[in-house]
């Protein structure tokens, strides 16, 4: 028999949410604080999505993979802007592509797709607290109006970072929470189309400008454009508070990204208007209260986006859930309390690989060593693919938990380590003894 099922949020994961429980056969209500997401302009606060396998996995389920990359742009390579030169640096070691999506365009399409199958949107209805035991939603135009009751059998908090469901769940005895902010923060900016039409570069390439402690990045958009993103601390000698003026931003720009200004006709005026946003990571437990309440997506595991996995892992979390119900199609305790327990460790191992990956995207990428560690391992995993699979690949073309990526990982790292600390190995790469000498250390390290 159907629930009566209420989702907290109108964005990507709570509208995909709400697109495989009705599939299912449930009355999905989806509330939203405020407008109408498909009246809302994105600019300004977004940075684009990067969907890869995981991602696609749950949209292959729901039936939404060739709707969703028929306005995606598939992105093959890193192209690595150096102050004087450009080099490219392939993703996965098969030629497989991350793909750039634009996130207010694809969550106005989840929407329309999702009114489509008869999911019913509320907007303009803040959630302001929960009544857990009974599964009754709080809301009134102000918080501090008298608030009116909605109840559901199941509530979902898919409400982002700053949850109001989760923040019901804090209220609860022994539920443990952390939230951390890097000192870094981020502002959106945009390379135009051509004039005449068309990418002002390469639009299958992740555009990387590092600089160590800040970094611009871009990733295309399909009429020709470029979603910028610019990584800079909020204090210090470069930084957000330094760099103010017309003239500070013109010498900044000109001394670090020379390239990338002069396809910045708006630059000026976009880093002036466009706001300063923070990086914030959450962690949580329990996500579920009984069979009435569960969060999903940063609700529950909020991540820094310098491995591209937040949305990937908030729909991770939906494909999850859904095979926790099929095993207990008649016990949605048990089937909330198998998701969470299975989530939990994944979500917290893409936080720590997510907070890592800042370092190799602004530093390491122009490090001379570290391009040659991944020719190294690039190699060997192509040669030998049953013995090796490079962290990137592990986390973005496969459907391995986080966990495990982490933790093999975190081997391979102490094996590459060792070889890269081998004399002469700039000259020597290349050669047989270094892969005898690699599976001399896998064999070391599986104990054989």
């Amino acid at each position: 028999m159907g629930k009566s099922i209420a989702i907290v949020g109108s964005g990507l994961v709570g509208t995909v949410l709400a697109i495989a429980l009705k599939q299912q056969g449930h009355q999905v209500f989806v509330y939203e604080k405020g407008d109408d997401i498909r009246t809302i302009d994105f600019s300004g606060r977004s940075i684009n999505l990067a969907l890869s396998e995981r991602g696609w996995k749950m949209l292959r389920r729901v039936g939404l993979e060739e709707k969703v990359r028929q306005f995606g742009i598939p992105m093959h390579q890193r192209a690595i802007h150096h102050v004087d030169r450009e080099e490219q640096q392939p993703y996965g070691i098969h030629g497989e592509s991350i793909w750039a999506v634009s996130r207010g365009g694809l969550n106005k399409k989840l929407v329309d797709w999702a009114e489509e199958i008869g999911v019913q949107f509320v907007f303009h209805t803040p959630i302001w607290s929960v009544d857990m035991k009974r599964g009754v939603l709080y809301t009134s135009e102000k918080e501090q109006h008298v608030w009116s009751e909605i109840q559901h059998d199941i509530i979902f908090g898919a409400d982002g970072a700053y949850s109001k469901v989760r923040n019901r769940l804090q209220q609860r005895s022994r539920f443990e929470y952390q939230q951390s902010y890097l000192p870094i923060a981020y502002k959106e900016l945009m390379i135009p189309a051509k004039a005449e039409g068309g990418f002002a570069m390469d639009e299958h390439s992740f555009h990387i400008w590092p600089r160590k402690d800040f970094m611009l990045i871009a990733l295309p958009n399909m009429e020709g454009s470029f979603t910028c993103t610019l990584f800079m601390p909020y204090q210090g000698a470069v930084s957000f508070d330094s760099i103010q003026t017309p003239e500070e931003i013109k010498t900044f720009f000109q001394t670090h990204f020379p390239d990338a200004l002069q396809l910045m006709p708006d630059l000026l005026e976009l880093y002036r208007d466009n706001p300063v946003n923070a990086l914030v990571t959450t962690r949580c437990f329990p996500w579920v209260y009984q069979d009435k309440v569960a969060l999903i997506g940063d609700a529950a595991h909020a991540v820094v986006p310098f491995y591209g996995q937040g949305l990937n892992a908030g729909l991770e979390d939906v494909d999850v859930l859904l095979d926790c119900l099929q095993r207990n199609p008649e016990n949605w305790t048990e089937a909330l309390d198998q998701y969470q327990h299975s989530r939990k460790v994944n979500a917290d191992a893409i936080a720590e690989l997510s907070y890592r990956n800042f370092k190799e995207m602004s530093e390491q990428t122009a490090n001379p060593l570290f391009l040659l560690r991944k020719k190294i391992e690039s190699k060997f995993a192509k040669k030998y693919p049953d013995l090796w699979l490079p962290l990137y690949d592990r986390v973005t073309f496969s459907q391995g938990t986080y966990q495990e990526a982490l933790a093999i990982g975190d081997q391979q790292a102490k094996i590459m380590d060792v070889i890269m600390a081998i004399e002469g190995i700039e000259k020597r790469w290349d050669s047989s003894e270094i892969e005898e000498k690699i599976k001399q250390l896998i064999n070391e390290n599986r104990g054989c």
